[in-house]
C-alpha cells in the first residue's frame, strides 16, 4: 500500500508539472501577438518608428540608417521582431529545460537516450543526434516559409487569443503590448 501510494504521489507531480509548463507555454503565446492588419483609428495610434522608443534611448540608432536609408527600416523591424519572437521562444525553452522539466520517453530510441538524459545550456545541444537537429532545422524552414513568411513585414500572422490582443475593441492595449514586446525580444537577443 505504501508503495502505490508513493508511486501516485509521483505521478499527480508528474501530472501537476505538465499542466505548469502547459499553462507557461499558453500564457507567454500572448507575446507572440502581432497587430491586426485593420485597427480602429484612435488617438493613441502611432508610428511604427515610435514602437520601442524608450527611455532613455529613445529611437535607438548609432549607424543612422533610418536617415541614409529610411526606405529599409520596416524591413529592419520585422527582422527584430521576429528574431525577438523566436529568441524570446527559446529562452522559454531555456528555463524550462534548466528548471529540470523534460518530457518523458526518449529522444532517439534507437540509441536509448531519453529527454532527461540531455544536459542543460549549450552543451544539449551537441548530445541531440544529427538526425534530430536536422528535424528541427527542417521544421524551422517549414515555419519560415508557410507560417512566418519573410514577405510579410507587418508581422501579423492571424493569431488572437481573445481577449489579450483585441486591439480593435482596447487601442490603448496596441501600444503597451507592441513596446513590450519588442523590448522583451531585444532582452532576450542580448
Amino acid at each position: 500500500a505504501a508503495f502505490t501510494t508513493s508511486r501516485q504521489t509521483y505521478l499527480n507531480s508528474i501530472i501537476n508539472m505538465k499542466l505548469a509548463i502547459s499553462a507557461l507555454l499558453i500564457g507567454s503565446a500572448a507575446a507572440f501577438t502581432t497587430s491586426p492588419s485593420t485597427r480602429a483609428t484612435s488617438s493613441l495610434q502611432v508610428s511604427e518608428i515610435e514602437l520601442g522608443s524608450t527611455e532613455p534611448l529613445g529611437v535607438f540608432d548609432p549607424l543612422g540608417w533610418m536617415d541614409t536609408e529610411p526606405e529599409a527600416f520596416e524591413r529592419r523591424r520585422a527582422v527584430e521582431r521576429k528574431h525577438g519572437r523566436i529568441a524570446m521562444m527559446a529562452m522559454l525553452g531555456t528555463f524550462v529545460h534548466n528548471n529540470g522539466w523534460t518530457f518523458d520517453g526518449y529522444l532517439s530510441p534507437s540509441t536509448g537516450l531519453k529527454f532527461s538524459d540531455i544536459d542543460s545550456g549549450i552543451n544539449g545541444l551537441f548530445q541531440v543526434p544529427a538526425a534530430g537537429l536536422a528535424q528541427i532545422i527542417l521544421f524551422c524552414g517549414f515555419v519560415e516559409l508557410t507560417w512566418w513568411p519573410a514577405s510579410d513585414l507587418s508581422g501579423d500572422y492571424g493569431v488572437r487569443l481573445g481577449t489579450l490582443n483585441d486591439w480593435e475593441e482596447q487601442p490603448s492595449k496596441y501600444y503597451r503590448q507592441k513596446n513590450a514586446e519588442l523590448n522583451n525580444g531585444r532582452a532576450a537577443m542580448m
